[in-house]
């Protein structure tokens, strides 16, 4: 099997920065404010290691922030459509900020935008939670291939890719280190 990286851990850190930039200038245009009414939910894992990283940015640069209420997680195992091809996911925790999801701007974070069904099992696992004023998607990577019309709102790379080759995103906290790979 042969493999290429195509995001070093630097890139990776400024795909995080830009994104974390444009989420605070999009709700800003919405809000008025840059974190007011936002909360952002990641998707096990990877994602929500990738939120918790956005989040730490925004922090920075919106000093106020309360992470707490800006940061949660969102697990859409019991939502998806291959569970019976699948049956051995694990499920895990959700945890939904104290102020909720109604009438917020809710942006999922996810590692990478393929077909696009985890998306919608994450839209589908939102309704049980609340009714957002707005949700938004930001993904590391975006590799195409859709089977739903799903489209990414913050991304930090589009890798067009063959079907068959695997993106496989190694983040420090889970794989000692940062990268994006592709295999084919």
């Amino acid at each position: 099997m042969s493999s290429r990286t195509v995001l070093s851990s630097d890139d990776i850190d400024r795909a995080i920065t830009r994104i974390a930039h444009e989420i605070l200038e999009a709700n800003t245009a919405l809000q008025k404010s840059g974190t007011k009414n936002l909360v952002i939910l990641g998707i096990p894992t990877r994602g929500v290691l990738l939120a918790e990283r956005i989040a730490a940015v925004i922090s920075k640069t919106e000093p106020n922030t309360n992470i707490d209420e800006l940061l949660g997680r969102l697990d859409i195992t019991m939502y998806r459509d291959d569970l019976a091809k699948n049956p051995t996911r694990n499920v895990t925790e959700t945890h939904i900020p104290s102020g909720g999801i109604d009438d917020k701007v809710v942006v999922l974070v996810d590692d990478v935008l393929f077909s696009g069904r985890t998306i919608r099992a994450a839209l589908d696992a939102l309704n049980d939670f609340g009714r957002p004023r707005a949700v938004r998607l930001a993904v590391l990577v975006d590799r195409g291939h859709r089977e739903l019309p799903i489209r990414a709102d913050f991304v930090g790379k589009n890798l067009p890719t063959a079907r068959e080759e695997r993106i496989r995103v190694q983040l420090a906290e889970t794989d000692q280190k940062n990268a994006v790979v592709i295999e084919a």
